[in-house]
């Protein structure tokens, strides 16, 4: 099982490989994969707070209804305007004949949704992706530049650490709060940090995983979070942190750009190759 996700650094994953969900293969770029199809009950919307149900149907053309859970969740749910704008990281509730329902704040514009799932007697997870239309006037919004700090009131969030296309890297995220560490973040779906990060342009999907776990022993509960994480090609990627403070999730936001794999100090030979990705 440990190697189904199809890269040899799982041993670097203490979640038994699917870290990376796929190695460096993006998901989520098809409705469709390995039998199954998300269905969803509308793809043309109308704008605002709004209840969204949909089904994965399996190989036999039924709805599936039997999931292994991934993080305490037996199906994680992410919505994202195609100019990244939006992020939500919902949790649906199905029912016994397999409708999953949440509920989504919809801007207009054009909309990917993400279903993350693990089908039971499938062997890993995947994730399936499919289009929205959301009517009204859309406004896209240019993508932020990256900072490497992201300001959610009075959280701060650094990220630190590099992308690099076909190697697993360290992401490291610090969280502050009104310029102190924050060392008693709650665990959120098993761990204290989830990451989701997707690739500029076509919204390839990477769904990574922290190291350790609360209640390990040797996972301090903040400042730091730390991820291992795949580039599965050179380009933009955004990333989106969820964490939980004082009984709040919160959602980070950054713009990674990939390096070269350079030496240690990869600050100057990345410059180069840097420069074929700065525009999108």
């Amino acid at each position: 099982m440990q190697n189904h996700s199809g890269h040899v650094q799982t041993d670097h994953s203490a979640h038994g490989g699917h870290s990376t969900h796929g190695g460096t293969q993006p998901g989520g770029l098809s409705v469709s994969a390995n039998g199954y199809t998300l269905e969803l009950d509308s793809t043309i919307r109308t704008a605002g707070v709004q209840p969204v149900s949909f089904k994965v149907i399996g190989p036999d053309g039924h709805a599936a209804t039997e999931f292994v859970a991934e993080h305490e969740k037996e199906l994680h749910f992410i919505a994202v305007r195609r100019d990244t704008a939006g992020f939500q990281h919902v949790h649906p509730v199905r029912d016994e004949k397999g409708t999953w329902s949440t509920e989504l704040a919809l801007e207009p514009g054009d909309w990917r949704f993400f279903a993350d799932i693990h089908p039971a007697g499938h062997d890993g997870s995947m994730t399936l992706g499919i289009d929205v239309a959301v009517a009204g006037p859309y406004d896209p919004r240019p993508l932020p530049e990256p900072t490497g700090i992201a300001q959610l009131g009075e959280y701060a969030v650094a990220l630190d650490g590099e992308l690099v296309p076909g190697e697993a890297r360290q992401l490291t995220l610090t969280v502050s709060r009104n310029g102190s560490p924050v060392t008693d973040l709650q665990p959120y779906l098993a761990a204290y940090g989830h990451l989701v990060a997707l690739r500029v342009g076509d919204l390839g999907y990477l769904h990574v995983h922290p190291e350790g776990e609360p209640g390990d022993g040797t996972t301090a509960p903040g400042p730091e979070i730390a991820f291992m994480a795949v580039a599965p090609t050179a380009g933009t990627y955004r990333l989106y942190l969820d964490f939980q403070h004082d009984d709040t999730v919160r959602t980070a936001e950054f713009t990674v750009r990939t390096t070269a794999d350079a030496p240690e100090h990869s600050g100057h030979p990345a410059h180069a190759h840097e420069g074929h990705h700065a525009h999108h």
